[in-house]
């Protein structure tokens, strides 16, 4: 199947999408660094079953800059501007690391569009002191021209340390979508991040369907960090993917659709 980018203007603003498939629908958020191409395989193999949209969140891919700080909730409200315009009423949504942040934000600004998420390889919580220093770096990096280093240096980190050479050609084309992004979008979308509000109190309450996919060797959310996650909500229901690190839609891709498939069909 040839995925065609579609766009849509919100407010003079582009927005790039994918549409494909009939059904139940399934929004698919990328993360940090990536575009909706990172979907192009998991959507084609959802939309057999499913009415599947990913999205270009904005500021990465052929979505422009809508403010100077992406904050999560902004993101969020594009998202739903654009559910409004393609006439969808209730999704899902799987929201990958950063995704997850704006489809969280989402679920509790719109509660009433929302039927099932699932946080893959995210995290409910606010970034600690740290992370932000990491932020502010990687601003600082991209400020005086090296965005490509950033992307050199990030995209195999998402992969299991030993799954590198295996999905090399998959990283390498992560690496080519995530150098064309907009430097300025993806500077709004960090200091989005770094502002974003900790939502364990909203996953504590979380009363509808919510699946985790974890990975094992992931080099961004530990083990500890991401059961301490599922601790919060005893209805949740949990995937631990024991061969990947970050990128389990990539690397270990069966897995990852049919828990899907099976969570979003029940």
């Amino acid at each position: 199947m040839l995925m065609k980018s579609k766009n849509y203007n919100i407010n003079g603003k582009q927005i790039g999408y994918f549409d494909c498939g009939k059904g139940k629908v399934i929004v698919l958020l990328h993360g940090y660094l990536e575009t909706k191409e990172v979907w192009i395989d998991f959507a084609e193999k959802l939309s057999i079953n499913f009415r599947v949209i990913a999205i270009d969140i904005p500021g990465h891919g052929k979505s422009e800059v809508f403010s100077e700080i992406h904050s999560m909730e902004l993101m969020a409200t594009v998202v739903n501007k654009l559910l409004t315009e393609l006439n969808i009423d209730k999704c899902n949504i799987v929201g990958h690391s950063m995704g997850g942040y704006v489809m969280l934000a989402f679920a509790e600004l719109f509660p009433e569009r929302v039927e099932k998420i699932v946080l893959f390889h995210s995290s409910v919580y606010a970034d600690a002191p740290e992370k932000k220093g990491n932020r502010l770096n990687d601003i600082k990096l991209i400020n005086s021209g090296k965005l490509s280093e950033i992307v050199d240096n990030h995209i195999p980190k998402t992969f299991a340390n030993d799954n590198t050479v295996l999905f090399k050609n998959e990283i390498n084309k992560m690496k080519y979508f995530g150098k064309q992004n907009n430097p300025s979008g993806v500077i709004a979308l960090v200091k989005g991040m770094m502002q974003r509000k900790d939502k364990q109190e909203f996953i504590k309450n979380y009363k509808f369907p919510l699946c985790f996919i974890f990975g094992k060797k992931d080099n961004f959310i530990s083990v500890d960090v991401a059961t301490n996650m599922i601790q919060l909500n005893d209805k949740t229901e949990t995937v631990w993917l024991s061969d990947s690190g970050h990128m389990g839609f990539i690397e270990e891709k069966e897995k990852s659709l049919q828990t899907i498939l099976n969570f979003i069909t029940l």
